[in-house]
């Protein structure tokens, strides 16, 4: 069983309307946590459960975690000021398994990209961050600090790359060997890059999202299908992930 600590709120910034990104002071938990782990978080207010965040990065004595205001959930958690302490337990679940010295292609979309700054800074990697518009583009700067291979792409083509982070992707592909893919984003940006993965014979890593209720694998909320057979062919996101090998899921 996990513990759950109560961690102090250190900085607290919006990077862009409804979200937000977090610092506490949490030595226990960054002394264990790894790339693509979550915190299970109280949100405090009239929330019963808590919810489930990735932590965007940790260092020693801090973890730090973003999020989106979706909800009654994280609209309260949005009300923690510098000081106020905030009840997690974590690290949870399994994170992404990097190899030394493998080359690597990272790609996050929107609120995805939170879970593979370390990636970035971390593994010799191409990156490519998807937003749908010049004014939804956060953290450009994190990932350009810690990586000198970042391509930014908008859906619109208001800022950087014209077009979706998975057809930069593919365009860089074709130009590059690669030996691992690692991906987080939304499901159709998963199924995608699955896809993309599949068809050049490339390893690939998704970290899925999925609601969840107890965050440590009691009570079967957050399933999600695999290729596995009988009472394997459904897995917990919250053990068992949430990251995954890709040629495990099935979309």
């Amino acid at each position: 069983m996990k513990k759950v600590y109560k961690c102090e709120l250190v900085s607290k910034t919006e990077l862009c309307p409804g979200i937000f990104d977090f610092v506490v002071k949490a030595p226990e938990i960054s002394e264990t946590a790894e790339i693509g782990q979550f915190l299970h978080i109280d949100c405090g207010g009239k929330t019963l459960l808590r919810r489930p965040i990735s932590i965007c990065d940790f260092g020693e004595g801090y973890v730090r975690f973003a999020f989106q205001v979706k909800g009654e959930g994280t609209r309260e958690l949005a009300k923690f000021e510098v000081g106020d302490m905030i009840d997690m337990m974590g690290p949870l679940g399994h994170g992404f398994k990097m190899t030394p010295g493998e080359k690597a292609v990272v790609i996050g979309g929107g609120i995805g990209v939170f879970p593979v700054l370390g990636l970035a800074r971390e593994t010799d990697s191409a990156v490519f961050l998807g937003f749908r518009n010049k004014d939804l583009v956060i953290m450009e700067d994190d990932f350009k600090a810690v990586n000198d291979n970042v391509t930014i792409c908008t859906d619109d083509g208001s800022y950087g790359y014209d077009g979706f982070a998975i057809a930069a992707m593919g365009e860089y592909l074709l130009e590059n060997k690669v030996d691992m893919i690692y991906c987080c984003g939304p499901t159709p940006m998963l199924k995608a890059v699955k896809q993309i993965a599949e068809y050049r014979n490339i390893p690939c890593q998704l970290s899925l999202e999925e609601r969840m209720g107890c965050g440590i694998g009691a009570c079967l909320t957050c399933v999600c299908k695999t290729t596995g057979k009988g009472m394997a062919e459904h897995k917990q996101v919250c053990t068992c992930g949430p990251v995954f090998d890709a040629k495990e899921v099935v979309f």
